[in-house]
């Protein structure tokens, strides 16, 4: 096992993971622990570099530490991330090995499930560490958060259309949602109950064509769902889709979604808000997966109720980033950005 520190200006602490015995390669990277350790998930997917797969690290870490503290968690922000295919090329092993390496940081980062990663996952991990959340079973076990997140994203879906569109009710409304994995699927089954119109898009057809049967939805390539004519577009997939080359091509009048770092500059977002869009800050709104992962981390026993508590109140914070943003005229993850850095200048009780 080798642990490589890279130094990075912008972050606490970022490591180069790999082991030659299981093909292991991969990164840590610590944003922050201002607020108490850094958490947040292990994403495992093909990347096209090494560079590639840093760059994802580092742009996650740091949404993380903005997610933890929008939701008032006594946590701060780190991601990890593995180069390879998660269909192929994923082992206990290598699970194990990347475990170990979290034990050497001695809880600055604790992990969890993310693109790619399964609760069974997090068990093979937590063989070699006892930082690791999202587990199948246990005491304090929270499994799998995609539920809770799909039901955060609905909540800023509802939201974002009762400040856009004038009324919370999805009676009738369209949305479009890029990416029909666990969160992407349950949030397409919570769209369809409310009495929404569906289009979807996922790389893999057989899964899209079951939303078509289930739901009704009509199927897009997906080149073509960022672009579609609805309501609302609900990005569930990779994050950077909204860019320089899709916001002037949009046909919607408002983004919420679960995808982390939808932005690809902040500058993006103004030019959202010149276009008429209402964007819902994604680290606002898909703070459901930590909040389930941290009754786990905090050792929260009734995690039902903190749950509810933490998704209600992430729904207000949302309420009020929207409500001053369209007072102000201003764009909403300007607003976030100012209430997530005061927070932080008053660490969490």
């Amino acid at each position: 096992m080798d642990l490589t520190p890279i130094p990075t200006p912008s972050h606490e602490e970022v490591l180069r993971v790999s082991d030659a015995e299981t093909g292991l390669v991969g990164f840590i990277a610590i944003h922050s622990t201002q607020l108490g350790p850094a958490a947040g998930g292990l994403r495992m997917r093909r990347y096209d570099s090494e560079e590639a797969a840093l760059t994802d690290a580092l742009r996650l870490s740091h949404g993380m530490t903005f997610k933890n503290a929008a939701a008032g968690l006594p946590l701060g922000g780190g991601k990890a991330v593995i180069i390879g295919d998660p269909g192929t090329d994923k082992t206990d092993a290598m699970l194990a090995a990347f475990g170990s390496a979290i034990a050497a940081l001695r809880g600055r980062y604790w992990t969890a499930e993310d693109m790619g990663m399964s609760p069974a996952d997090m068990a093979v991990i937590a063989s070699a560490t006892r930082f690791v959340a999202g587990l199948p079973d246990g005491e304090f076990a929270s499994g799998d958060p995609s539920p809770v997140t799909a039901k955060g994203i609905f909540n800023a879906i509802r939201c974002t259309a009762k400040h856009r569109l004038g009324s919370a009710d999805l009676t009738g409304r369209h949305v479009a949602v890029q990416g029909l994995g666990h969160v992407g699927w349950d949030l397409a089954a919570q769209v369809h109950a409310a009495g929404a119109t569906l289009s979807v898009a996922d790389i893999s057809p057989a899964r899209a064509q079951k939303a078509s049967e289930r739901f009704g939805a009509t199927v897009l390539d997906p080149t073509q769902i960022v672009t579609a004519k609805a309501d609302i577009l609900a990005p569930c997939a990779i994050g950077g889709i909204l860019n320089a080359e899709t916001i002037p091509l949009l046909q919607v009048k408002a983004v919420a979604g679960s995808a982390n770092n939808q932005l690809a500059t902040p500058a993006d977002g103004d030019a959202l808000h010149k276009r008429g869009i209402l964007y819902a800050p994604d680290y606002v709104a898909n703070a459901g997966g930590i909040i389930n992962v941290a009754t786990e981390i905090l050792r929260i026993h009734d995690r039902a109720g903190f749950v509810a508590e933490k998704l209600a109140e992430a729904e207000a914070t949302l309420d009020a980033i929207l409500s001053r943003a369209v007072a102000r005229d201003l764009s909403p993850n300007k607003l976030s950005d100012e209430i997530v850095l005061a927070r932080m200048q008053r660490p969490a009780a």
